[in-house]
């Protein structure tokens, strides 16, 4: 495996750092911070880049509250805009190609042109497979975020940096918190770097046709009932002895076509696939109220699926 070197200027360069706060803040024009750069941006972008040559930097502290998504209660971490928030991206701006090369093609959470409905095209092509997907395997990892080991992300930056100065700098951000904080923007593309070699296990070393990621939610699609139990073993054993982490004790196995995989906002069969109930639900919801500037996030849900019925009781269209 390629390790690459000569990365650290790159990341703390005044061109690099320009268009990390132009990422950073887009969208957040109107935060204090923001305004506050971009009223003087070579006073502050040269401060960090001082920061950063000098390696004084340290991870501010964070700001934890407490959001529900979806009925569940999730722990989000906050970092300053100055300088956490532009640092991460001046980092992801340099190593995200290079990590990104690494990936399989089957994992699409937080990463640039691919997304859900990609994810959405790749099960569809494999469902036409009926024989080779009669079965499913649906699992995740219990409380993925907070138990990634430190030391072990630690071990598999270094499998593809060898810059020591850039080691520094990640090595701060990650011995900030135990695990990964959910809210951190590098923490995303962490969560799938820690899998990722897991995917190339599973894909090639188990030989998995079938097998798809969207960040710890995994599904294998066999024509074996018996072989998945078998894989879910191999997997739960790889998660544990070599990532630190475990399943779910919510994995299941079943055949596809008595329930659908309910897997990225939709429930795939052969033959069609429908968007996910709780979806259709706040739809109608926002539909009954009049919450028309809401509806129309609703349709990119819809083009992907066999949603006939929908359209024409509700009138939605695709724009």
């Amino acid at each position: 495996m390629k390790r690459f070197g000569y990365l650290y200027e790159e990341v703390c360069s005044i061109e690099n750092l320009t268009e990390a706060h132009k990422r950073a803040s887009k969208g957040k024009g109107h935060y204090r911070e923001v305004k506050m750069i971009n009223a003087t941006p070579e006073k502050f972008l040269s401060q960090l880049r001082e920061m950063l040559l000098n390696q004084t930097f340290k991870n501010s502290p964070y700001t934890r509250m407490f959001r529900n998504e979806y009925g569940k209660m999730r722990e989000i971490s906050k970092l300053p805009y100055f300088p956490d928030r532009i640092i991460h991206h001046a980092i992801m701006n340099v190593m995200e190609p290079i990590w990104i090369s690494h990936f399989i093609n089957d994992t699409w959470a937080s990463i640039k042109g691919r997304g859900v409905h990609k994810g959405v095209r790749r099960i569809k092509a494999a469902m036409s497979d009926q024989k080779g997907t009669r079965f499913c395997l649906k699992m995740d990892v219990r409380k993925f975020y907070p138990s990634v080991d430190n030391t072990i992300m630690k071990v598999i930056i270094r499998q593809r940096v060898k810059d020591d100065r850039l080691l520094w700098l990640i090595d701060e951000i990650i011995d900030s918190s135990i695990g990964l904080p959910i809210g951190n923007y590098l923490s995303q593309f962490l969560a799938n770097l820690y899998l990722s070699d897991m995917d190339h296990w599973i894909k090639e070393h188990l030989s998995v046709k079938y097998y798809f990621r969207y960040c710890d939610d995994m599904v294998l699609l066999l024509k074996s009932k018996r072989e998945l139990h078998k894989y879910r073993r191999l997997i739960d054993q790889y998660l544990s002895e070599r990532l630190n982490l475990q399943l779910k004790g919510d994995w299941q196995v079943f055949p596809v076509d008595a329930r659908g995989i309910d897997f990225l906002g939709y429930r795939f069969f052969h033959g069609y696939t429908l968007v996910r109930k709780s979806i259709v639900s706040r739809f109608k919801q926002k539909h009954k109220s009049n919450k028309v500037a809401s509806i129309p996030a609703y349709w990119g849900w819809f083009k992907w699926a066999d949603t006939n019925n929908l359209i024409k009781r509700y009138g939605v269209n695709y724009g």
